[in-house]
């Protein structure tokens, strides 16, 4: 047997023993120890158990409280347990492209929210969060705080866009590096696509590490001007306006991964759907293991009986025999 706070123990046994020791040695001198109305409670009368065991019984139920709150314990073999749920890269889209306002208020805004959604679903897994666009940047660690992901994905503005083009290879070799020891290795994007000759670095990226894609698309088929930081159309060359529409490619590379794409909508069905395939795919995963302290606890056995006894030393304890007499004479 051991004690889960021993050091509880220590700090009150000293002052319980030199209780113990004033209360022994002064027997006939209660009153220094004792404020007068608290030695009149304690004081025993003519019908109740000697002064004696009384305060053997108050001072025993002492002790047992104080091994009670040392917590004693019987270790036994500790117990490794299965921590269900995946382990998910998600990446937000940062481009230029981002700002457009094809959705409302923007994509960057509306991918935010379908983070947020995505957040929500996966409730038990551990997610870490990058952004991406010409240098891609780890946002929060891998976390099962799904709150205080939401906070940071809602931090990232208009500060954050990028005005370079996306470099979906640096996405892909630091996906990588932070899911290389990731069973299941997953990466959800959050993005409004990319063109195929854009993808085929990422591609083969996906393919020699065995990375699994999926795709949330953010944006128009039929698409809107690109905007720049002062919320102005920018215009080509050849002074025409610059248009964005959404490249559904990075979605086919996430099927051709073995994943999945959903486009993005009002509501929570894509993002239902899309969680819906991730789990049916990867059920019964596990993200860890935790070792746990196996131990069976016995502080109440002497919790119960210092109350017991406690009880007993407070209580007035008639002599049975004395009474009988009496009404024996009445």
């Amino acid at each position: 047997m051991s004690f889960v706070n021993p050091q509880f123990f220590w700090v009150l046994i000293l002052p319980f023993v030199i209780f113990v020791f004033l209360l022994s040695t002064n027997k006939d001198n209660l009153s220094r120890i004792f404020d007068e109305k608290v030695l009149k409670r304690l004081s025993a009368t003519e019908d109740s158990l000697p002064m004696v065991i009384r305060n053997l019984l108050i001072l025993l139920a002492i002790f047992l409280m104080i091994v009670a709150i040392a917590r004693p314990v019987v270790e036994k073999a500790d117990k490794v347990v299965a921590v269900e749920g995946l382990t998910i890269l998600t990446a937000l889209d940062i481009s230029g492209s981002m700002r457009t306002k094809d959705i409302y208020p923007n994509r960057l805004e509306f991918a935010k929210k379908k983070m947020s959604q995505f957040f929500d679903a996966m409730p038990t897994d551990n997610i870490g969060v990058m952004a991406f666009a010409y240098s891609p940047f780890v946002l929060a660690p891998f976390s099962s705080d799904k709150e205080t992901l939401k906070m940071i994905i809602s931090g990232v503005d208009d500060s954050y866009i990028n005005m370079g083009s996306t470099d979906f290879n640096a996405l892909g070799y630091m996906a990588n590096n932070l899911l290389e020891e990731k069973k299941p290795k997953i990466l959800v994007l959050f993005s409004d696509g990319g063109d195929e000759e854009a993808l085929k670095g990422l591609d083969a990226i996906l393919k020699e590490n065995n990375i699994e894609l999926f795709v949330v698309l953010v944006g128009t088929a039929k698409g809107a001007p690109v905007i720049d930081e002062n919320g102005k159309p920018i215009n080509l060359d050849d002074g025409t306006v610059a248009i964005t529409q959404r490249n559904d490619a990075l979605g086919k590379l996430a099927q051709k991964s073995g994943g999945a794409s959903v486009i993005a909508t009002n509501g929570k069905a894509d993002i239902a759907q899309l969680v819906s395939v991730i789990k049916g795919k990867y059920k019964k995963k596990k993200h860890g293991e935790v070792t746990i302290k196996d131990r069976e606890e016995y502080f109440y056995y002497p919790l119960g009986l210092g109350l017991l006894f406690l009880l007993i030393g407070f209580s007035s304890l008639p002599k049975r025999r004395e009474k009988i007499k009496e009404e024996i004479r009445v």
